[in-house]
């Protein structure tokens, strides 16, 4: 049985890219909500599926290792494999390109051309509250998702929170996706097709599955895609403008402004997008005095883009990743009472060292 990678135990089989911690933490990245199928197989070692692969990705100070695991033949759920001969041609012939299109989906995934220590100097010079905790939530950056998988897993989180999100998203894989590998004792699929998702078969099979309302919305959303718009709709939303691709997405079924604006931040190249829940509006009040729209009690359409408005005008044209630093912060200090009581969170373990640091200081 094949297991989990651990770099520890045999380094030559890791790849790697240069990448500074400051650049991008990986533990912070892949645990703040923004996707649901990365998991923590050992310490600072991440595993989960990047188009059609299993992956696991750990990181030292400067380096961001990856191991990628054969996909499992489909006709007999073995892994794949070639006479030794025929492999070592195939490795001296291939090893070289394979590693500069892995390290190119890497690169793609988690957006390495954009300078994330560039942002966060231009974000704390415009804003006194990220500068304070800009050197603690360091390396915080937006994923450029898969379309599908980004806008099928954000319709699973209307009412929800992020473990049982997680949940969901993990058996709706393997109920419909492809099977890629097994590694301990742990099955992976790939996410499923947009075909797969329209099927008539399948909200009957997820509301068994205790998706509740939602197996509905997940059906007649890949439908009416497929129907009306085409097997490469959700990829050519990246080519239009941020207003238009959220108006598109928010004539699917189940899918509100907050869903539209995390699906166009999270896998559509709208790096102004910042969605805007309960939490934001708190946020905005709380920590920037924002005071517009103090006599409405309830998140309206005018609501979303004035307080979007607002954080575009703070941030820039990366408000949506600054937001999502924002978030974190906001996350960690809600559950910090309850993270006391569970093993730590990475959104936990900052916060800790946060309130340490301002602690140590106010003693001077």
């Amino acid at each position: 049985m094949t297991r989990h990678a651990v770099f520890s135990s045999g380094a030559k089989m890791w790849r790697s890219l240069q990448c500074a911690k400051s650049e991008l933490r990986l533990d912070l990245t892949l645990a703040c909500g923004q996707t649901f199928r990365w998991r923590e197989t050992s310490e600072g070692h991440w595993t989960g599926v990047i188009g059609g692969r299993v992956w696991t990705l750990t990181q030292t100070e400067d380096t961001l290792w990856y191991y990628l695991y054969k996909n499992q033949d489909a006709a007999g759920g073995k892994n794949k494999d070639t006479p030794r001969s025929d492999k070592e041609e195939t490795q001296s012939a291939t090893s070289t390109q394979d590693a500069e299109v892995e390290a190119e989906m890497l690169r793609d995934y988690f957006q390495l051309h954009v300078k994330l220590g560039d942002l966060y100097r231009e974000w704390g010079a415009a804003d006194c509250h990220f500068k304070e905790i800009s050197d603690i939530f360091t390396g915080v950056r937006m994923l450029r998702q898969d379309p599908t998988e980004c806008l099928f897993s954000f319709i699973c989180t209307s009412n929800n929170h992020i473990s049982r999100i997680q949940g969901m998203v993990e058996r709706l894989c393997q109920a419909l996706g492809a099977p890629l590998c097994q590694l301990d004792q742990t099955f992976y699929h790939d996410f499923p097709t947009l075909s797969t998702l329209a099927e008539s078969r399948v909200e009957e099979r997820l509301r068994d599955l205790g998706f509740g309302y939602r197996a509905r919305f997940l059906q007649q959303s890949a439908k009416q895609i497929l129907d009306t718009n085409g097997l490469q709709w959700l990829d050519s939303l990246r080519n239009v403008p941020y207003p238009e691709a959220r108006e598109a997405l928010r004539t699917l079924p189940g899918v509100g402004t907050k869903v539209a604006d995390c699906v166009c931040l999270m896998s559509l190249d709208k790096s102004e997008a910042v969605p805007v829940d309960t939490h934001v509006w708190q946020i905005a009040k709380r920590d920037y005095k924002y005071t517009a729209n103090n006599g409405q009690k309830t998140l309206t359409e005018k609501v979303h883009r004035d307080i979007g408005d607002f954080f575009r005008k703070l941030w820039g044209p990366y408000a949506g990743w600054a937001h999502s630093v924002s978030a974190i912060v906001h996350q960690a200090s809600v559950s910090f009472t309850v993270d006391l009581l569970l093993p730590p969170t990475p959104c936990f373990r900052f916060y800790s060292a946060l309130t340490s640091r301002d602690s140590r200081t106010s003693k001077k």
